[in-house]
């Protein structure tokens, strides 16, 4: 499994930077892309934090560890158990 450094935005809309970022470069067919893009400016995020935000969620509600993310990093993210956390 690759360990990465996240940097979430927290309940407060502001940014929890971890010491160092990594780079993960994925080919994606054309409307997955489009659909990121979409996603992430309906967000008012970067396509990268919302990739990041992606991420903690499916973790959350699949009920995988979430090492270095604070507890508090997306509160209204859905659960393993289907409550909000």
């Amino acid at each position: 499994m690759l360990a990465l450094c996240w940097r979430i935005a927290s309940a407060q809309g502001t940014t929890v930077a971890s010491a160092k970022t990594e780079v993960v470069s994925v080919r994606v067919e054309p409307h997955i892309k489009d659909a990121l893009q979409s996603a992430a400016e309906k967000e008012m995020r970067s396509v990268a934090n919302m990739v990041e935000v992606m991420v903690v969620a499916y973790c959350r509600l699949q009920g995988y560890p979430l090492p270095g993310v604070p507890t508090d990093a997306l509160p209204k993210t859905i659960l393993r158990d289907g409550e909000r956390d």
